[in-house]
């Protein structure tokens, strides 16, 4: 029962956050703090399925790592202010609204609804050994363009960011 209980609260604090990082966009850095609380109870439901290591990476990749990138960028270019075009681009905040709103409700049904136990998963599930197995042959083309990707993105700021300078 009590991992119900933790599961809906982090659920609803994913929720949450997501919302920060979409519709706060007056503060660039208040919307990547509010990514790193998406990643932590994020985190927290990966330690719940008992897959430890998956969400020990995910506090360490994408909590620590990717959104620091981010912050770099951030204060690299300067976005402290900055609105990101929020008056030019309503539809993408509504549509960004509308889906958190819908994750929202079936969160809701989740709440009202009756639910069974909780499905077993295998002790593999989420070890190293597994993680691992599949990363490096199902899904090693989208490991390796996922870190082309980030490579791109962090030259980019740079570049960018050394033309303001100059």
């Amino acid at each position: 029962m009590t991992e119900q209980v933790i599961f809906y609260i982090c659920s609803f604090i994913v929720l949450l956050a997501a919302a920060g990082v979409v519709l706060n966009v007056r503060n660039t850095v208040y919307s990547a703090l509010s990514l790193v609380v998406a990643m932590l109870a994020l985190a927290v439901l990966f330690i719940l399925l008992h897959a430890e290591f998956i969400g020990v990476l995910q506090i360490l990749v994408y909590a620590g790592a990717i959104v620091v990138l981010f912050l770099f960028v951030i204060m690299l270019l300067n976005l402290r202010g900055g609105d990101m075009g929020a008056e030019s681009q309503p539809i993408l905040k509504i549509v960004g609204t509308l889906l958190i709103v819908g994750a929202g409700a079936k969160l809701v049904t989740l709440f009202t609804g009756a639910r069974g136990a909780w499905p077993e998963v295998g002790r593999e599930f989420g070890t190293v050994r597994e993680v691992g197995k599949i990363l490096y042959t199902d899904y090693l083309l989208a490991f390796e363009i996922a870190g082309i990707f980030l490579l791109a993105g962090l030259v980019g700021a740079v570049v960018m960011g050394k033309q303001r300078i100059d």
